[in-house]
């Protein structure tokens, strides 16, 4: 593992990538991540994705993955705050915006525990998740709890690749961890080699260049308040007539 690439000469890399491939129409769909901050550090937890997974084998990742469509109808112990739920729900183009927000936080909590393991949630809550995927969440009393997720960058895959994915980035405190879940963890784990690291160390990984770019800007956000407050400026990566480009919602 290397840290001699910047996080500019790695999205350049993925970028010429991109391009040798064939160009042919991918459907877009939702994804969502959670980066889970230990604020002594601070640390984040991170893993290495499976080299038999066809997207990103081998790079060090935050943990999350698709929207499932059973993620909308959930049932939430506590929601997003006003404005996480404002910033979220500002670009969607669709009338169902609100189920389609708590799809990505339920979905980023989800793949979490598939991932590594962890739950976050309320323990003790009266509310509980219902669903095949939220049965380990009943089994314990944690209600999901949305309060504490804060909307921190969105990305979407560039043109060319074999899988697109439009993903929403949320933060939240090492305290938000109701339980740990350690039968997660085996050979057959999506992660390998999950571990808390630095936001240096996490630099020196072999990582996609866009999580390169989504650990300068946490760095940055965390420095300005580590609290990370509700409704902060959140970046949006994407492509746009072929041009990388980079705006703020």
């Amino acid at each position: 593992m290397s840290g001699a690439m910047t996080a500019a000469e790695r999205l350049k890399r993925d970028q010429a990538a991109a391009k040798t491939e064939a160009h042919r129409r991918v459907t877009i769909r939702d994804a969502a991540t959670l980066i889970l901050i230990d604020r002594n550090g601070p640390s984040v937890l991170m893993g290495r994705r499976s080299m038999k997974h066809v997207f990103m084998p081998g790079r060090f990742v935050f943990p999350g993955g698709r929207v499932d469509p059973t993620d909308s109808r959930v049932r939430l112990h506590t929601t997003f705050d006003d404005a996480t739920l404002t910033k979220l729900t500002a670009q969607m183009r669709s009338k169902h915006s609100d189920a389609r927000a708590r799809a990505l936080g339920a979905a980023a909590i989800r793949e979490v525990y598939e991932e590594t393991g962890v739950l976050v949630g309320a323990k003790g809550a009266e509310t509980l998740p219902t669903g095949p995927a939220w049965q380990p969440f009943r089994d314990r009393g944690i209600g999901l709890d949305f309060s504490a997720l804060r909307y921190v960058f969105r990305a979407i895959t560039p043109p060319g690749r074999p899988r697109r994915f439009d993903t929403r980035f949320f933060a939240v405190p090492r305290e938000a961890i109701a339980e740990i879940d350690p039968t997660r963890i085996g050979e057959d784990a999506e992660l390998e080699e999950i571990a808390w690291v630095t936001l240096d160390e996490a630099r020196t990984l072999e990582l996609p260049g866009i999580t390169h770019t989504v650990i300068d800007s946490l760095a940055k956000r965390l420095a300005e308040s580590p609290e990370l407050p509700a409704g902060g400026p959140v970046p949006f990566f994407r492509f746009v007539r072929g041009e990388r480009t980079m705006e703020l919602l």
